[in-house]
This record gives C-alpha cells, sequence and structure tokens, in this order.
C-alpha cells in the first residue's frame, strides 16, 4: 500500500433510514480526512435494486448534514469522480469482470437456482458446516471451468443466464493489516467464490466497491466490524486486478451493542427498548403488514447534534484523557484510528441523556428560545423573546431536552389551578397565610424598575420578620402559591420574571382558595 494523499468514503444502501452505526462509522471517516486534511466523500451503493427504498437517499443526506458532516465529494456535490451512485457506474464495471474472466481469476457459473439448492443439500447431508460454492465444489456444478468450450461459447451466444464468480485459490493465506486489529490471516479455503456480477448484468458489491474505491483514490477504508470476513475477498479483487500496491487501508470498527450487552444493536432495538437508534425519524412501510410506520428519531425527541456526535465519537474511541466533552473541531485534533478499540461497545441511553443536558445548559439563551416560544405559539400564548430568553435561563439546569421547556415552565405563563398538596399539607397554615397576602401588598408596582430578584426577597425577608416567622416558614409555601410546584428553579428569579403585578394576583388567588 503507497501512502498518497487521504480520501476517505462511506458508502450506504439506500435500502431504509440510515441506522445510527452507521452515523458512527460516517463520522470516524470524516474526523479522519479532517485531522489528516483529506477528502470526505459519499458514495451511494444502490447495486441492489430490489432492495431500493424511495426516500432513503434523501434521508441519508439529511441525517449527514444534521450531525455536522460536511462532504467534498457526493452524488449531491459532484467531484472529479463522478457519478457517485452505483447504478448510475454500471457500464464500467463489466470490463473488469471481462479482466478477472481473461486473466484466469475468475468464471461464468450457468447453475439454476435448483441446482444450487440441491448442491447444499447434498453437503447439509453430508454434514458440512456452513455450505458454499467454493474451490470444491465447483468441480461439481456447471461453470466455465467443468463445462467443454465449445459449449460456455454456445452458452453464452444463446443468451442462457449465468453469474460470474471469483475464482478463490483452494490453499493460500490471504494476509492484510487491519488499523485497528493488526495483522489478520485467513485460509483462503474459508472464503466461497463470491458473486462478482449478477445475472442482470449489475455488479455485486464486492466488485463495484472494489472498482470504484480504486477509480476514486480511496486511501482508508473505514467501515463496521461486519464487513471484516469479506475483507480477504477483496484483497484478493486487488491482487487479481493489478492494484494491490494502491490498496487502501483497512479499519474495521468494533459492534455497537445493545445496552445490556446480549448483542449488536439492531434497527428493531429502537423500538423495544425506548429509545431511537436513527438520527431522524423514518416513515416507512411495514414489509409484512404494508401498514405505514415510524421509526424514533434523535432530533425528533429532542437531542441536539452535537451531543449525538460526542456520544457516537465515544462509542469504540477514546481519548487516551479524563476529557469527555469535545466540540467537533476539538474532536477532529483529537482523533486517531489507533485510540479506535476493536471489543465491542455498549449503547448507553443515559449517556447521551446526559451529553444533551451538557449541551443544552452550554447554549446560550438567545439559541434556546425559539423552542420555548414555538411551543407557546402551538398554545395561543404570546410572549416576548425577552421574557422568552429569560425563562429558558432560569429552566435549562433543570431540563434535559428543548421540548422539556414549556412543560416544565407552563407556570411562567399560566396561573396554578392545582397545588403541590404534599406541601400544602405540611406548611400552609394561617399565620404563613398572612404573610403571603401581606407579601402580596408590600410588593412594587410592575413599572419600578429596582424590582429585581435581590429586592424580591429583601421584601420577603423583611415581611416574614415582621409577621413574626423565619423565611424557611414560608418559603416553599410562596413558591407552591405562585407556581403551584414544590421545587423549580430560584424563586425570586421566577419572581421577577413573571413581574411583580403576576406574583401578588396568584398570591392573592391562593390565599383566598386556600384559606
Amino acid at each position: 500500500m503507497s501512502e498518497r494523499p487521504v480520501r476517505v468514503r462511506f458508502a450506504p444502501s439506500p435500502t431504509g433510514p440510515l441506522h445510527i452505526g452507521g452515523v458512527r462509522t460516517a463520522l470516524y471517516n470524516y474526523l479522519l480526512a479532517r485531522k489528516l486534511g483529506g477528502t470526505m466523500i459519499l458514495r451511494i451503493e444502490d447495486t441492489d435494486q430490489n432492495r431500493f427504498v424511495p426516500g432513503a437517499e434523501d434521508y441519508i443526506r439529511e441525517s449527514l448534514e444534521w450531525v455536522g458532516i460536511k462532504l467534498d465529494e457526493s452524488p449531491w456535490v459532484g467531484g472529479p469522480h463522478a457519478p457517485y451512485r452505483q447504478s448510475e457506474r454500471k457500464p464500467m464495471y463489466r470490463a473488469y469482470a471481462d479482466q478477472l474472466i481473461r486473466d484466469g481469476y475468475a468464471y461464468y457459473a450457468f447453475d439454476t437456482p435448483e441446482e444450487l439448492d440441491a448442491m447444499r443439500e447434498r453437503l447439509q447431508a453430508a454434514k458440512v458446516p456452513n455450505p458454499q460454492y467454493n474451490s470444491i465444489t465447483r468441480t461439481q456444478m456447471r461453470n466455465s471451468l467443468t463445462l467443454p468450450e465449445d459449449e460456455v461459447k454456445q452458452l453464452l451466444d444463446s443468451g442462457a443466464p449465468y453469474v460470474i464468480r471469483l475464482k478463490v485459490p483452494r490453499k493460500e493465506e490471504i494476509r492484510f493489516q487491519d488499523l485497528i486489529r493488526g495483522w489478520v490471516v485467513v485460509h483462503s479455503s474459508a472464503v466461497d467464490d463470491k458473486v462478482l456480477m449478477k445475472s442482470d448484468g449489475m455488479p455485486t458489491y464486492h466488485l463495484a466497491n472494489i472498482v470504484d474505491d480504486h477509480l476514486m483514490e480511496i486511501s482508508h477504508v473505514i467501515r463496521g466490524e461486519e464487513w471484516l470476513p469479506s475483507a480477504p475477498l477483496h484483497v484478493l479483487l486487488y491482487r487479481y486486478l493489478g492494484w494491490e500496491k494502491t490498496m487502501p487501508h483497512f479499519a474495521h470498527l468494533p459492534l455497537l451493542l445493545k445496552p445490556d450487552g446480549t448483542g449488536k444493536l439492531s434497527k428493531r432495538d429502537g423500538d423495544r427498548l425506548g429509545f431511537p437508534v436513527f438520527a431522524l425519524e423514518w416513515h416507512g412501510t411495514d414489509a409484512e403488514t404494508g401498514e405505514p410506520t415510524v421509526s424514533r428519531g434523535y432530533r425528533e425527541e429532542g437531542y441536539l447534534p452535537e451531543a449525538l456526535v460526542n456520544f457516537l465519537a465515544f462509542l469504540g474511541w477514546n481519548p487516551g484523557t479524563s476529557q469527555e466533552i469535545f466540540s467537533m473541531q476539538e474532536l477532529i485534533e483529537a482523533f486517531s484510528i489507533e485510540r479506535v478499540s476493536k471489543s465491542p461497545a455498549k449503547f448507553d441511553q443515559a449517556k447521551i441523556k446526559w451529553f444533551n443536558e451538557h449541551y443544552l445548559r452550554a447554549k446560550p439563551n438567545a439559541e434556546l428560545a425559539p423552542y420555548l416560544l414555538t411551543a407557546l405559539a402551538e398554545h395561543g400564548i404570546n410572549c416576548s423573546p425577552e421574557k422568552a430568553e429569560q425563562v429558558v435561563g432560569v429552566m435549562k439546569e433543570r431540563v434535559s431536552f428543548p421540548q422539556d421547556f414549556w412543560q416544565e415552565a407552563k407556570y411562567f405563563f399560566e396561573a396554578p389551578i392545582e397545588y403541590d398538596q404534599t406541601v400544602i399539607s405540611k406548611k400552609w397554615n394561617p399565620q404563613v397565610s398572612a404573610a403571603l397576602a401581606a407579601y402580596a401588598d408590600g410588593l412594587p408596582a410592575d413599572s419600578e424598575p429596582s424590582a429585581n430578584a435581590e429586592v424580591l426577597k429583601n421584601i420577603f425577608n423583611d415581611t416574614t420578620a415582621a409577621q413574626g416567622l423565619k423565611p424557611g416558614q414560608v418559603l416553599q409555601a410562596l413558591r407552591v402559591a405562585v407556581t403551584g410546584a414544590g421545587a423549580g428553579p430560584d424563586l425570586f428569579e421566577t419572581l421577577a420574571i413573571l413581574g411583580t403585578g403576576e406574583v401578588g394576583q396568584r398570591l392573592r388567588a391562593a390565599v383566598e382558595r386556600l384559606g
């Protein structure tokens, strides 16, 4: 493998929503490219037209844009190696398949589905584990290695259906170095004669992937561990096509496990376990019933993209320090493939919630206020941007998601009609009621500029002292009378945001209702 400019690619298939593991793969590719001053490419691998799902490509694009992965070359931005959809590159693959046949590294296989089934049944009956079409079984099948040359020509000329298979050597060690796992050695007897060209003339993933990576000058292939068994086959293809010296570096990322560590995190686990496994909400169709389905997305559930990125970065990689909070730029600066683990990573939903709370609290109030303003508008409530900023400012330490602002801060806009009975039963009595009534009467007018939290607190302390009470005897009752809740953000900040006129009205109403 020669050293050359860094070019990485993320190559999803448009067969449905992009799984969160795919987002992590794209992220690691992006971090490496930016760290080494390289190029980030996206290629749509749509050779399997039977599995194509309308809308999936747009979903992939929107998901990557939302998390902040910027593409240098793709179907949408173009680039010097266009087209970037494999279905649009179909004519070029055949030439490489023909080259492999001419050089003796591939062959035509004319086996019917029935003949293939019969072969597998014979092997199963003989107790052969993992029956496959390989260097041994191909000698008993209908292909250009077993049929006379004139019969092969006749079949081809007549348009008989066939596939092109790779001719894997029978006894050979296939070696390659993985940047995460070190040297990987696989005996060729464990590799079957994979189909390279299907009967419909479309290449399989294996051939198209190798040809495209070579022509697009990919320097590093960073992909999920599930592709590790295919890597020896790909090494053979690079060798047989004469490209071994420019073969990219391989790095196979660790699996993402379910939170309990019992298996790979799948697309179905989200609904079953109660959390999203997709970046964005996906509207699809149930394969069995044909009914519309909706799969949850992190964006729609109120997660911030920077929280998801920070969380995903740590699913398999660590910086070697105690630092946990990283911006995208900091991740780029710290990232290295050498610090990616080969051990599977458990998906910890509590941890991503922790990241989300951090990023939510770090955001300026002006950026958070629109979330609250949108919810208020949906409920027909008018609010100035200034007040919305004040409310989110005191509430953001108490919420996990942007949509929580409305639910948790509703009392800033609606006077309570119910009160926390636990507090009322413990803290409310005639003395407290009288003190709250006196406090309401002693509040300055709304128009008075000095009615800030500190002033309101001093008035409260003076009022309770005049009533012969300590502030602690009245404080929780004051909160409940004004907000209806027994807990919340700083009470006097809350009163200042509400305004003294509104606070006075609520106190008088509570005194009247509660006696």
